[in-house]
């Protein structure tokens, strides 16, 4: 009884040794699937992920900058991209974890049609949108408001957010009528759950593609490289198809 004791003892202070914490940096339009990613990852591997949520171009110069972030799940492809052209990420790590979807999105259950004609038709005051140079959702607005031609009327009606979740609240508040969300944000069963919503046709805008990628300072850190592999496997790809998103 005794020895069992001991080698329970052991193995449980092995299990502990091993487990390991990774600091990430989440894109903000990420949020929703990535707590529900992080709870289920350190039940199934002992390893804790640490979020911190914001734009994607803010993180990019936090860590440029130092910042000690192991990992980032971006809103794009390009700022891993970058990050590894500059030295600050691991070669061989970059994978598109997720293909997000752009929304037209208000509370008002009647205000926005299922063809996104209220853009062209106006009736509101303002509209919502995610910085420009700093979140890539809100360049794929711009992107969509171009191709419709309608830029040039409803820019004096913008009201931007610093990233996508202010962008959100910005809306649910009704601090703007509606606004361009990502699909993750407001979708509830396959569906806009709430309030009225044009998810905008992916011929709109460039395809947002998110990577993740091992930043320089988790290098060799175990919880680093068990994180990405988490998020390549099923279960965290189910919670991503959850919410609206496509997988690569």
């Amino acid at each position: 009884m005794k020895r069992l004791s001991i080698l329970i003892l052991s193995l449980l202070t092995v299990a502990t040794a091993r487990a390991d914490e990774v600091q990430v940096a989440v894109a903000a339009n990420f949020t929703g699937p990535m707590q529900v990613i992080a709870t289920l990852f350190e039940r199934d591997t002992g390893h804790k992920a640490s979020l911190a949520f914001g734009a994607t171009g803010k993180f990019y110069a936090q860590i440029a900058n130092g910042a000690p972030f192991e990992v980032l799940l971006s809103a794009d492809d390009e700022t891993p991209a970058r990050l590894l052209r500059e030295g600050l990420a691991v070669t061989g790590t970059p994978f598109t974890y997720a293909i997000g979807k752009l929304v037209l999105w208000s509370t008002n259950p009647k205000l926005v049609d299922d063809k996104g004609e209220i853009l062209k038709k106006g009736g509101f005051k303002h509209l919502a949108i995610a910085n420009l140079k700093t979140a890539p959702y809100g360049a794929a607005a711009m992107q969509t408001m171009s191709k419709l031609g309608v830029v040039d009327n409803l820019k004096p009606l913008f009201v931007q957010g610093e990233n996508i979740a202010q962008t959100h609240q910005f809306v649910s508040t009704g601090a703007a009528e509606l606004g361009f969300v990502a699909y993750s944000q407001v979708i509830k069963n396959g569906q806009v759950g709430s309030g009225s919503g044009w998810v905008v046709p992916g011929n709109l805008y460039d395809p947002i593609r998110q990577d993740a990628v091992i930043l320089s300072k988790g290098k060799d850190k175990p919880a680093a490289t068990a994180l990405l592999n988490y998020m390549k496997g099923q279960k965290a790809q189910d919670v991503i198809k959850s919410f609206g998103y496509e997988l690569h």
